[in-house]
């Protein structure tokens, strides 16, 4: 498909800001493994501190990365699917604004104002700018999801009989998700922290600002994900050389994310008193439902993939798991698919440990969680934005990809340093290591009457692990601004590799319109969080001062 100079351009610079930015992500994460591994006994390097670096990572790479590709994605697959490109003014006016909120978030970290870790919990304080820019990313993502749903509405009235494309669908759940969801943080930082950081209130309702963080908090999980799944149903089949298996399977699986990604934050709260017990046994089994999708998924892909490599001539029970093609330069994209799938594995079944009461009390703020969200976060999620941003690149500026052999090696060497990172923080935090620590300070200081050496290995493997993620990254980083600036040879197009239905599937009205879905949806949340609202209203006590993440006594405001 051939698009304007205007859409090319507007991709191209949601793709470009970002990774530009990823480079101080990347560098923080690899910061992060040393400084728990012990190799550094001090609490700041180049007069970054170790927290600021830590919001620096969590921040750019979770919130700003995740949100910037989604809607550069969302643009191409609006346009491409239904050949109707965004409004100029809309699309113009949602990049600035994320630009700008970007910016102000940015200067706030970067200057040293905002070291309040990505969940950016109260009572830790950050400058008014760096939750105004925050919101503004927010309120920017929201614009173009606006626009795209007035192209979607007047394309289904022209097409009523036609189904809509799998990728459309999942677009537009994956928007719907982030917000009803960013709803929620949108009042914490406008209405709870703004005026709170500004000075205007005195003090600030912890537990509110802890549900309505994770009201979004683990939405934005799936807000990461869906982008990533919308490719492995309609891209991964046709990499792979074969046909989708069902269609209907992945309409199923978008719609249950629609229903129960958002009511299921408080298992996020296992550890917080405020909270009823029955409230979190109410979404810790939303939890498990919410694994049924995934299930879904694994299969119907799986299936696919079993279909490609049998035509090309695999035969017996596991044979034709060698026969896709993991290593060819052409369908690079595979190699990024593949890999993010393979992770999620290993993501799923550890974040079954987070939803059980139970076990999660056996791990809660240890390294297991950051080691299991970064089989996630970092698996499919990550993945898949490396390998389309790539990708689109490539194609939106008509140029041959950099270096096409370290591009197709880089996804695979991504995944061994992340499995080595993962098992050397969940194996640390079974034995009780603690998460958001600047360990080399004290436990892995063996000047320090606290040092702890049982978190030695575990702590080296996470090292290892980070320190092979940061070589891949670096490399990544070469191929894409390697052909972000080389000369052009072809024409501009958006061309993804669609995947045929490999039976044909009836349209089932239910599973082509949003409106049921909606409002079951609606009437879950308002059942699952009504109660865990109330209970973070009435059983509090006073609102918190504020506090630096350096110093345990609380700011003193003026009067």
């Amino acid at each position: 498909m051939q698009v304007s100079r205007f859409l090319k351009n507007i991709i191209l610079i949601e793709l470009f800001v970002p990774i530009l930015l990823l480079t101080i992500g990347i560098y923080h994460g690899l910061m992060q493994v040393i400084y728990r591994a012990g190799v550094i006994h001090q609490s700041s390097v180049a007069k970054l501190d170790y927290y600021q670096g830590l919001t620096l990572h969590g921040v750019i790479n979770a919130i700003v990365l995740t949100t910037f590709f989604a809607v550069a994605f969302g643009h191409a697959t609006i346009a491409y699917y239904l050949k109707r490109e965004p409004s100029k003014m809309a699309t113009a006016l949602s990049m600035w604004l994320m630009i700008i909120g970007t910016l102000l978030a940015a200067w706030a970290m970067l200057s040293g104002k905002a070291s309040v870790l990505y969940t950016f919990y109260p009572p830790l304080k950050a400058h008014p700018a760096f939750y105004i820019g925050t919101a503004m990313l927010i309120v920017g993502s929201w614009v173009a999801f606006f626009d795209w749903s007035v192209i979607y509405v007047r394309w289904k009235r022209e097409n009523k009989t036609i189904n809509t494309p799998l990728a459309v669908i999942g677009t537009l759940v994956n928007f719907t998700i982030w917000f009803v969801c960013t709803l929620a943080v949108a009042y914490e930082v406008l209405i709870l922290l703004v005026p709170w950081s500004l000075g205007w209130t005195t003090g600030v309702n912890v537990p509110l600002a802890r549900t309505l963080f994770w009201f979004f908090g683990h939405a934005l999980v799936y807000f990461w994900l869906l982008p990533s799944y919308i490719m492995f149903y309609t891209m991964l089949p046709k990499l792979a050389g074969g046909k989708l298996y069902s269609g209907t399977a992945g309409r199923i699986a978008f719609f249950i994310f629609l229903l129960l990604s958002i009511p299921i934050g408080v298992h996020h709260q296992f550890g917080d008193p405020s909270i009823g017990r029955g409230i979190k046994l109410t979404q810790s089994l939303l939890t498990f439902g919410v694994a049924l999708p995934s299930f879904i998924t694994a299969f119907t892909i799986a299936a696919s993939l079993e279909y490609a490599a049998r035509l090309r001539g695999a035969k017996g029970i596991y044979n034709w798991i060698w026969k896709l093609p993991f290593f060819r330069k052409d369908v690079f994209l595979f190699g990024y698919l593949i890999n993010g799938l393979i992770l999620f594995i290993f993501g799923g079944l550890t974040g079954l440990v987070n939803a059980s009461y139970s076990l999660n009390n056996v791990v809660h703020n240890t390294s297991f969680i950051p080691g299991h969200f970064h089989l996630t976060v970092a698996g499919p999620v990550f993945l898949a934005i490396l390998g389309m941003s790539i990708f689109l690149c490539s194609q939106l500026t008509g140029k041959k990809i950099f270096l096409p052999v370290i591009n197709t090696i880089i996804p695979y060497l991504w995944t061994v340093g992340v499995l080595i990172f993962s098992t050397g923080l969940m194996w640390g935090g079974l034995m009780g290591e603690p998460r958001r620590t600047n360990m080399g300070l004290t436990y892995l200081n063996p000047a320090s009457d606290q040092f702890h050496p049982y978190w030695v290995i575990s702590s080296m493997l996470g090292l290892a692990g980070g320190g092979i993620m940061f070589v891949a990254g670096f490399l990544y980083f070469i191929v894409f601004f390697g052909t972000f600036f080389s000369k052009r040879s072809m024409e501009p197009v958006i061309a993804f590799p669609d995947s045929e239905s490999l039976h044909e599937e009836k349209r089932i009205p239910v599973l082509d319109t949003f409106r049921p879905w909606l409002l079951l949806m609606g009437l879950i949340i308002f059942l699952a969080y009504l109660p865990a609202i109330s209970d973070a209203l009435n059983n509090t006590g006073k609102k918190a001062p504020p506090y630096l993440p350096t110093n345990p006594t609380p700011v003193v405001q003026k009067q």
